[in-house]
């Protein structure tokens, strides 16, 4: 059965280092497509959907702004189980202040040049974080696509969603600085926004609770 790993916003499969899934899965993981000119998020999700094969059985494992795509692609595809890690489901659960950012097109005056810099508030945001995870979230940052990162930013600041997936499982950090709206099931102690890096070996061993639930 395949896994379908979708990274977060400017992230890539690097994030998902210390996850492991159950044997059963086949892990497969979802690379970011280039958004076209005023492209809604739906139909992103919709062109990224071909690389589904939902010929067969599938679940998703949605990062951060992954995890809002994953939610957007359990409405066009039928994933056996969607696992949201560091993310939101629904636009109710996205920071009230993001939402007013996007009503008022706020997003387009953010100091993006700096946000894609390693410094002191974006390992802040992300915290806490180990040595390791900061030389990872360094060069994650560095290789970013400021095209995409502004596009998705626009979007989550304005997503509407208001439908949980359903076989939903969602994991977040307890000082998540991101997120901290999310409305989880599962709480990790200590996890931040990065926590799939940092505290993976927890994912992992919950991730097996669920297979013994037979995901």
């Amino acid at each position: 059965m395949n896994a379908y790993f979708i990274s977060g916003l400017g992230a890539d499969k690097r994030a998902f280092k210390h996850i492991k899934v159950p044997e059963k899965f086949h892990p497969v993981h979802v690379d970011w497509i280039e958004p076209l000119k005023r492209e809604t998020i739906q139909a992103y999700t919709k062109r990224l959907s071909t690389i589904i094969d939902d010929t067969e059985p599938f679940i998703l494992i949605g990062l951060s702004f992954g995890g809002i795509i994953a939610c957007e692609l359990a409405k066009i595809t039928r994933p056996q189980k969607v696992i949201i890690i560091s993310s939101v489901t629904t636009h109710t659960e996205i920071p009230y202040m993001y939402r007013l950012a996007g009503k008022y097109s706020l997003d387009k005056y953010l100091p993006y040049t700096y946000m894609l810099k390693a410094n002191a508030t974006l390992f802040w945001l992300f915290g806490p974080l180990t040595n390791e995870a900061k030389v990872l979230l360094g060069d994650i940052i560095k290789d970013t696509n400021r095209h995409f990162f502004k596009w998705a930013i626009s979007q989550i600041t304005r997503w509407k969603n208001d439908t949980k997936p359903q076989n939903l499982l969602q994991l977040h950090g307890k000082k998540d600085k991101i997120f901290w709206n999310s409305k989880a099931q599962y709480y990790i102690d200590g996890g931040g926004h990065f926590m799939v890096f940092t505290h993976g070996d927890v994912i992992n061993s919950l991730l097996l609770k669920f297979e013994d639930l037979k995901i």
